[in-house]
């Protein structure tokens, strides 16, 4: 068996398990293939009646005419086994980011659409950036945010599109602050709470700012129940007075964001670098519970998307 029919065989295979399982939960946004064949180092996600491809770099070197008949094959099978045609197929490149470039705009193509998450809905990009508006990995974790948040002030870090923000809204809470430091994340945000119907001037209010400024001097008042911390692993964004390493800042990000929480309140702090450390000892909690396992769901085999941890005061 060629290569290429292995990664057939295999696409087919996740292909109809997942989309069951899918279908079951009452989900249309979710991960086929997860990097299952080194050969073919692509994340293959569905969105809707849409596929978009993740490569990743392998090192592994191919001329620009074995790249292009590589690829092509690869294409035609993705299109094959996912019966989606070539125009609603959408594909980057991941290569390590730092700073600016984490986030920077990718093409001229435009391609926006509404997808469903658990009755919510979100808008999607899936040609313009790296990343497409809806961290899949973090689908759980929005659930518990909303199945904890009635009558809670959340606040949300790092916030990016805001769908934690949306999740927590859904979930009837008292207040929700977003901030981040990109006013189109955030204004792609207010549009994720109005295509729900749940945007309220009056409870959920949008802050452009460097979080890591910003938790060295809160405003006086704030005080919250629920927090959500999810940093990139490293950002030197030319806005930022400073440079954040998640491993180096964590525990002085999180033992900031702990003191702003009320008596029982709880912080979720998420990150995606694979050899983070938590400093446990280090941190001023009650409690921290490391619930990365129930956090990433079953259509990811990737077990190291990202580490999640339950921190309690």
């Amino acid at each position: 068996m060629t290569d290429i029919e292995m990664f057939a065989n295999r696409l087919a295979k996740m292909y109809k398990h997942i989309t069951k399982w899918a279908k079951r939960k009452g989900i249309s946004c979710y991960r086929i293939y997860d990097h299952d064949i080194p050969q073919f180092p692509f994340a293959i996600d569905r969105y809707e009646d849409c596929i978009y491809i993740s490569e990743y770099e392998t090192g592994y070197y191919m001329d620009d005419e074995e790249r292009e008949i590589w690829f092509n094959r690869c294409l035609t099978v993705i299109a094959l086994q996912t019966d989606t045609t070539i125009d609603r197929i959408f594909y980057k490149t991941r290569k390590q980011q730092k700073g600016k470039t984490q986030y920077e705009k990718r093409g001229e193509e435009h391609f926006e659409m509404t997808a469903q998450e658990n009755g919510l809905k979100f808008k999607i990009n899936l040609s313009d950036y790296l990343d497409t508006g809806l961290f899949l990995d973090h689908r759980p974790l929005r659930e518990i945010v909303r199945a904890t948040a009635k009558g809670k002030n959340v606040l949300n870090l790092f916030a990016y599109t805001g769908s934690f923000s949306v999740y927590a809204a859904a979930g009837d809470a008292a207040l929700v602050v977003t901030i981040d430091l990109s006013a189109t994340y955030l204004n792609w945000a207010v549009d994720n709470l109005e295509l729900n119907r749940l945007y309220n001037r009056e409870h959920h209010f949008f802050v452009q700012d460097d979080v890591k400024e910003w938790l060295q001097n809160p405003p006086s008042h704030a005080r919250f129940d629920i927090i959500i911390m999810d940093p990139p692993t490293f950002s030197n964004s030319k806005r930022m007075r400073d440079v954040l390493d998640i491993q180096r800042d964590h525990v002085e990000l999180i033992n900031q964001a702990v003191a702003l929480l009320n008596p029982g309140g709880t912080l979720y702090f998420s990150t995606n670098f694979r050899r983070f450390k938590m400093d446990r000892e280090a941190i001023n909690a009650s409690k921290t519970t490391d619930i990365t396992t129930r956090s990433i769901p079953d259509d990811f085999r990737d077990k190291k998307i990202h580490y999640c941890f339950q921190i309690e005061v």
